[in-house]
This record gives structure tokens, C-alpha cells and sequence, in this order.
């Protein structure tokens, strides 16, 4: 998966987090496991990324290696978090 990625649309996330999940050899189910979800609940979030909450957006990306960036438009990203 190419490094960083921007998103410009919640589709895309739900896109990317399905991608991350899949790279990393996960099942709907083993991670719905990690993050005390159902399999029907990762793959509804999957299809409708706009209904995850901030937590649970974090425990996802976290569980399949990714990071996330918050930076000013045009910006370049930090070397390093704070």
C-alpha cells in the first residue's frame, strides 16, 4: 500500500481499511475479534466507513499497522509524532 495516502472521501477509507486488513492476513472476523466487533459489524463499517467513531477508527488502524496523520492542507507531513 503506497505511503501516505490521502482521502477525500469516507468510501475511500472504508477501501483502505479493507486493504490494510486483507495485506495483513486478516479475516472480517479476526479483527472484529481484536476490536470486540462482530464479522456483520466489520463488514458493515467496511461498506459504510462514515458510521465509525473516532475510537474505534483508532483501535482499526492500529490493529492492521496503520497510522493516523492530521496535517494542514498542502502541508508536508511531520518526520516525527509529537
Amino acid at each position: 500500500m503506497p505511503n501516505p495516502q490521502l482521502l477525500y472521501a469516507a468510501e475511500q477509507l472504508g477501501l483502505l481499511l479493507r486493504a490494510a486488513r486483507k495485506t495483513r492476513g486478516l479475516s472480517q472476523a479476526e479483527l472484529g475479534q481484536k476490536l470486540g466487533l462482530s464479522q456483520g459489524r466489520i463488514s458493515a463499517l467496511e461498506l459504510n466507513p462514515k458510521a465509525l467513531n473516532l475510537e474505534q477508527l483508532m483501535a482499526w488502524t492500529s490493529a492492521v499497522g496503520l497510522e493516523l496523520q492530521i496535517k494542514e492542507k498542502g502541508a508536508t507531513p511531520p518526520d516525527e509524532a509529537w
